[in-house]
C-alpha cells in the first residue's frame, strides 16, 4: 500500500512539472475561431487565401477544384483566379513542391490539409480553434533556420507565410506562481513593424482562411445538420401522433 501511495505520488509530480514545462516552452490556450461554415464570402476569401499561401507547399489531396462551386463560385471564376497548378477544374488540390526538396528544406513533407480542422482537435478546442491560435501567434526566432517560431506549436518547422499581412510581432509574458513554480505566461503582443493589413483585418482574414479549412474537412456538413434538423422535427411531430393514437386506440381499455 505504501509502494501504490509513493507511486502515486511521482506520477501526480510528473504531471505537475509536465504542465509547468509546457508553460514554460510556450503552450497557450487556444482562442475561440468564429464559425464561418455558412458564410459564402468568408469561404471564397478563405479559398483564394488558402490557393495563394498555402497550396504552394501543403496539397488538399481529397478535394477536388469543382467542389469550390458549392461555396458559391462559379467554374469560370474557379478557372480565371484558383487553377494555378492544374489546368482542369476536376483535379483534385496537389501541391506542385517537390517532396524531395521539401524535406531539405523544412525537415519533412508538408502535411495533406484536407482534413486538418478535424484532425487538430483537441482538449482545449476543435481544429479550427488551433488552427485560428496557431495562424495568429508567430513571432520572430533567429535561432530558428526559418526564423520563425509558434506560440501554439513551438519548434514549428513551417514559416510564417503570411507574415507581410501581419507585420512581426514579439510575444510579451509576466511571471507568475504555477504550483510552487514560477513560470512565464503569454500576457500580449508587442507590434515591431506593422503588415499591410490591421490586426484586426489580419485576425478577419485568418478566421476566413480556418473557416475554409473548416468546410474543407466536410464539404456537406452543413447539409448534414440541415438534414438532421428536419429529421429530428419529423421524428418528434411522428412520435406525437403515435402518442395520441396509442391513447385512442387503449382508452376504453381497462
Amino acid at each position: 500500500m505504501k509502494k501504490i501511495k509513493q507511486l502515486a505520488l511521482v506520477l501526480l509530480a510528473s504531471l505537475l512539472l509536465a504542465s509547468t514545462a509546457q508553460a514554460a516552452t510556450g503552450g497557450i490556450a487556444w482562442d475561440k475561431a468564429p464559425n464561418k461554415t455558412n458564410d459564402l464570402p468568408a469561404l471564397q476569401n478563405g479559398a483564394k487565401l488558402f490557393v495563394n499561401y498555402c497550396l504552394n507547399c501543403h496539397s488538399a489531396a481529397f478535394m477536388r477544384y469543382n467542389r469550390l462551386k458549392d461555396i458559391g463560385l462559379t467554374e469560370q471564376q474557379i478557372k480565371d483566379n484558383l487553377l494555378f497548378a492544374t489546368d482542369k477544374v476536376g483535379e483534385t488540390m496537389k501541391a506542385s513542391i517537390d517532396p524531395k526538396q521539401a524535406k531539405d528544406w523544412f525537415g519533412g513533407n508538408p502535411p495533406d490539409l484536407t482534413v486538418i480542422a478535424r484532425s487538430r482537435a483537441g482538449a482545449q478546442g476543435s481544429g479550427a480553434d488551433y488552427l485560428y491560435t496557431y495562424l495568429r501567434t508567430y513571432y520572430r526566432d533567429e535561432t530558428k533556420a526559418t526564423g520563425w517560431n509558434n506560440m501554439a506549436f513551438p519548434g514549428v518547422a513551417m514559416p510564417h507565410v503570411l507574415w507581410e499581412m501581419q507585420g512581426v510581432r514579439e510575444p510579451q509574458f509576466e511571471t507568475q506562481s504555477n504550483h510552487g513554480h514560477d513560470v512565464q505566461v503569454l500576457k500580449g503582443w508587442k507590434q515591431v513593424s506593422p503588415g499591410t493589413m490591421t490586426p484586426l483585418e489580419y485576425d478577419h482574414a485568418v478566421s476566413d482562411l480556418v473557416a475554409y479549412l473548416q468546410w474543407m474537412g466536410e464539404p456537406a456538413q452543413n447539409t448534414r445538420v440541415r438534414i438532421g434538423v428536419w429529421v429530428l422535427l419529423f421524428l418528434g411531430i411522428f412520435s406525437f401522433v403515435a402518442w395520441r393514437l396509442n391513447a385512442s386506440f387503449w382508452k376504453n381499455v381497462k
